[in-house]
């Protein structure tokens, strides 16, 4: 160790910081945490809005402040401007949200075109502000059939292009149809539980990460281009 050359020439040292303790809030918020629930059908029954009607409930128990967006009326991705009211009203809450829940059904494998239009309306930068960046994030999947792992693998890593703190518990629902009551409300089961279970995880995860999300996700290379933008900036002045 002692013939290691420790020196970083390629460092810029006035954007270079050392992870420390004394970056976290000292004092934790108390407001009720906002969470943002997404569901992806258009179905009058729907099990996707379901399965997050019932988390909202829990989440509403467990002392948060939650929304659901509807995406009936929503357009496709790029076939209007983004001022298009539900762009805008998911954009908003998007921006409002400290942590989020996603549920889609699977279709071919995958989540459904009705959720990941949702997403792809979502820039990751809007107005200098990252709208999902830092968030935490619950994945859940409802199946037509046998349970499957498709939906809530390809949501994860949608959660992390989108910059989003994935809690590591999930949910997936086999055969949803037989999972509910016909007023809608979930029927006792272990899939019901586990909701439980991951509602309690995000809660947790986002009453501990929401006063520190732009401390978790301040990143050295943005800090040095952020610095090499405002430099060409004064420079440009000044010719």
């Amino acid at each position: 160790m002692s013939d290691i050359d420790h020196t970083l020439p390629n460092i810029d040292p006035e954007q270079f910081q050392a992870p420390d303790h004394r970056h976290f809030a000292a004092t934790p918020s108390s407001h009720k945490p906002k969470i943002l629930l997404l569901y992806g059908s258009l179905r009058t029954r729907s099990f996707s809005r379901l399965v997050v009607e019932e988390s909202a409930r829990l989440l509403t128990a467990m002392g948060a402040e939650t929304r659901i967006f509807n995406p009936e009326g929503l357009p496709q991705t790029n076939s209007c401007e983004d001022t298009h009211p539900k762009v805008q009203e998911l954009r908003e809450l998007m921006i409002w949200s400290e942590g989020q829940v996603w549920c889609s059904p699977e279709r071919h494998g995958s989540m459904t075109s009705i959720f990941k239009s949702q997403i792809d309306w979502v820039p990751l930068n809007l107005g200098g502000v990252r709208p999902t960046q830092g968030k935490t994030l619950a994945v859940m999947q409802v199946c037509g059939g046998s349970q499957s792992f498709n939906t809530v693998n390809q949501l994860r890593v949608l959660g992390r292009w989108m910059r989003m703190v994935t809690i590591p518990n999930q949910s997936s629902v086999p055969k949803a149809f037989m999972e509910f009551e016909e007023d809608g409300r979930m029927k006792p089961s272990p899939f019901y539980n586990r909701i439980v279970d991951v509602m309690e995880e995000l809660m947790k995860f986002t009453l501990l990460l929401r006063d520190n999300q732009a401390h978790l996700v301040d990143r050295y290379s943005e800090r040095v281009e952020s610095a090499d933008q405002v430099s060409q900036r004064v420079n440009q002045r000044a010719i």
